[in-house]
């Protein structure tokens, strides 16, 4: 078992200067937390509005793209969180969303886009999963097309201090894990290689009798926002009490929640093998209370940063990277903005969403 004494963490300031420039003209949106890249089209970005809304922008022009505020529950924690374009959009047309609906619950589920840019039918929503959630928090977040096209889904342990079900453990629900599912059918089918491969499919109300088999990893708190650099994905987990951590994901991996909170010991458990965080920080220090995973930048326009993993905070506006080869943490830039997600686009460039402020930033070299 690590020591604290292993992780006593510095942040280290950068001498890398950046700074954030709006992009989207003088556009505000309402409590942004995503943001994607048009699949064929370049020039077009999809701004995921929590209350519901997708906007679509285009050389400075946004319009509504898509619009289910009729279905979805926003408030707190609550809301629409993210989309995910189909590994086949040019074929199928198909965007995937996840949010929580009118009666509390996770939805994930597809429309199509006909043009492929700026319409889609919402008459016709495909819902594939559904998930019941005891606490308005910890709900959901992120869906993500990995680069094996299975649709990677992150469902926090549901909410109340503590896990109070202790469903991060407990791998007969799909509270508290990362998913990995094939959408190429519907509503979906499970991986081969997934690790409880040939067990029940809890999404679609069969009773396990040692786990979900759309589970990929399982012992997460609330991984707000996960991503991949090639294969490898990094995913921040918002921690409880003391610790902020991010880990890397990796298959049929238990993370620690609720037994672990970063390197500590949150409650006495069976003995187990957990998979620890690659680094941590503080909470509360400094003005911290939540971590927003980002990205591993690979963009050329700020060389100096490829390969340093971006991420921040959500209440002190921090943002960071972390040197994967060192595992130290650098002070980038402290902001003002409340961070409510980060995104990339196809050159590897970084973008910084302002949730409070509703405004859209892209990480750009400060000359």
């Amino acid at each position: 078992m690590r020591t604290l004494l292993h992780v006593l963490l510095i942040l280290h300031l950068s001498d890398i200067k950046i700074k954030l420039q709006r992009v989207f003209g003088e556009e505000k949106f309402s409590y942004p937390v995503f943001l994607i890249q048009n699949p064929i089209y370049d020039e077009i970005f999809y701004i995921v509005e929590q209350i519901g809304v997708v906007k679509a922008c285009s050389y400075n022009k946004c319009l509504v793209f898509l619009d289910i505020k009729d279905r979805v529950d926003f408030g707190g924690e609550k809301g629409l969180f993210s989309i995910a374009f189909s590994p086949n959009f040019k074929q199928d047309g198909k965007i995937f969303v996840s949010y929580t609906n009118k009666y509390g619950n996770s939805v994930i589920s597809f429309f199509v886009s006909k043009d492929r840019k700026f319409a889609v039918n919402v008459k016709d929503e495909k819902v594939i999963l559904r998930l019941g959630q005891p606490f308005p928090n910890h709900n959901g977040g992120m869906i993500l097309f990995g680069p094996d096209n299975m649709l990677y889904i992150a469902f926090g342990d549901g909410g109340g201090a503590g896990d109070p079900f202790g469903y991060g453990q407990n791998k007969k629900t799909l509270h508290g894990k990362i998913l990995r599912i094939d959408v190429s059918t519907f509503p979906y089918k499970i991986p081969k290689d997934n690790p409880f491969y040939g067990d029940a499919i809890c999404g679609l109300g069969q009773k396990p009798k040692e786990a979900c088999a759309e589970i990929f990893a399982w012992g997460l708190r609330n991984p707000w926002r996960f991503s991949f650099d090639e294969e490898k994905i990094l995913a921040g987990d918002v921690g409880q009490n003391t610790w902020e951590e991010i880990n890397i994901i990796e298959k049929g991996k238990n993370y620690g929640w609720n037994c672990y909170e970063g390197f500590e010991k949150f409650k006495d458990c069976e003995s187990g093998e957990f998979t620890y965080p690659i680094t941590v920080y503080q909470l509360y220090k400094d003005g911290d209370c939540s971590i927003i995973g980002g990205y591993v930048y690979r963009g050329e326009r700020i060389p100096q940063l490829y390969g340093k993993y971006i991420f921040g905070d959500y209440c002190s506006g921090k943002i960071q990277y972390l040197d994967l080869e060192d595992k130290k943490q650098y002070l980038l830039l402290k902001t003002k903005i409340s961070i409510s997600s980060f995104s990339i686009d196809k050159e590897g460039e970084i973008y910084v969403i302002d949730h409070k402020g509703g405004k859209i930033y892209k990480i750009v070299q400060d000359d």
